[in-house]
């Protein structure tokens, strides 16, 4: 019989879903959960029968029966929760992007060295039915060798504004939204050496008093010379037109395209011809709650494979190295759209005193 290991939640917003994901696992026991928003911890509560929840992250911190904390708060208080989690003794998850900046980078790699704790980015997109499928086809060899990987994500979600911390100074549709597609290509090409973006800003986000790029195009670079283009469009109506999230391998004995919200994995290698899968039939499993609006499925199986490296001792991936490294692509993109050219990324993480990251 497999450990089973105990779990403490901060942040209720986004955190619903790995509540979920926990209560219907085998693998893991909720402990605790904790917000600021005493009404918010009292909903959790009734919506999924629990009778436990703090407003104060130190009894998270405290209790000794918590063998990982789960980070769900706003994203300039990430770098803060993981140093106090890791100080605690405790193993992390931390929701994308793992930080806000790379300002607090180094001193949290430092943190994790002196406390030997591993911490699990949870880049929820890698972990959709379609993409686990692809991605295993990609490690068996199947597209044989590798020649560009293309990924976008395109969402009307000018519904995201309407909270009141995303309309404040800082709020980036880069580090919220953006990061899925850069993330699934950095999946399969690690070892990005140069970004080249170009990108624009509508009237739509405009009205909501920010100024931050809402329709982006990225062209990626590798030590190999091949490419990856990752796109997305987050503030126009959109909904039907292609499918929100998409990755597709282009290799030389084959291609396929994972997509979801439809659960569809298209594949194309020599001899086999085109084949379409489809896993509709795990759609609830996705999809727990109102309007899909959350997409509990995935947190699912990120924890479940969390529970597997923790049995192995294996590092989790992403891990805090990789999700840092993500961050600084993120920072490059950001350089390559304000000045119209292409960035080193490498120039940005020796900037930062992360030299040593690259690559890894």
């Amino acid at each position: 019989m497999h450990k089973k290991y105990r779990l403490g939640v901060v942040g209720l917003g986004e955190g619903r879903s790995i509540i979920s994901a926990a209560l219907q696992s085998n693998r893991w026991e909720l402990v605790n959960i904790c917000d600021l928003n005493e009404e918010l911890c009292h909903e959790r509560m009734n919506e999924f029968g629990f009778n436990r929840y703090t407003t104060d992250y130190n009894e998270l911190l405290r209790d000794e029966n918590i063998d990982v904390i789960a980070i769900y708060t706003p994203d300039q208080l990430h770098g803060l929760h993981i140093r106090q989690a890791m100080e605690a003794g405790k193993h992390v998850i931390c929701t994308k992007p793992v930080l806000p900046s790379l300002d607090e980078a180094k001193d949290l790699l430092e943190c994790q060295k002196k406390y030997n704790r591993y911490v699990f980015v949870g880049q929820s997109s890698r972990f959709f039915e379609p993409m686990i499928h692809q991605r295993e086809d990609f490690e068996k060899g199947r597209h044989g060798e590798l020649i560009s990987v293309e990924a976008h994500y395109n969402t009307d979600a000018r519904w995201f504004l309407q909270k009141d911390w995303s309309r404040k100074k800082g709020f980036s549709w880069m580090y919220n939204f953006m990061i899925h597609p850069v993330d699934l290509v950095r999946w399969y090409l690690s070892d990005i050496t140069e970004v080249y973006g170009r990108a624009v800003v509508s009237s739509n986000t405009k009205e909501y008093g920010l100024d931050c790029y809402d329709t982006m195009k990225v062209l990626f670079t590798d030590s190999k010379g091949r490419f990856g283009l990752a796109g997305g469009s987050y503030a126009v109506p959109c909904r039907g037109i292609e499918p929100t999230m998409s990755c597709i391998i282009r290799g030389t004995n084959g291609t396929t395209k994972s997509e979801y919200a439809k659960l569809a994995y298209h594949t194309h290698f020599d001899n086999d011809g085109y084949q379409m899968s489809t896993y509709e039939d795990k759609h609830d499993y996705y999809f727990r709650f109102e309007g899909e609006s959350h997409h509990a499925g995935e947190y699912q199986n990120y924890i479940e494979y969390f529970a597997k490296s923790l049995d192995a001792g294996e590092i989790p991936k992403p891990d805090l190295k990789e999700g840092i490294v993500t961050i600084a692509v993120l920072v490059a993109i950001e350089k390559s759209l304000e000045t119209g050219m292409p960035v080193k990324v490498g120039d940005v993480l020796k900037k930062y005193g992360l030299s040593e990251l690259y690559f890894q």
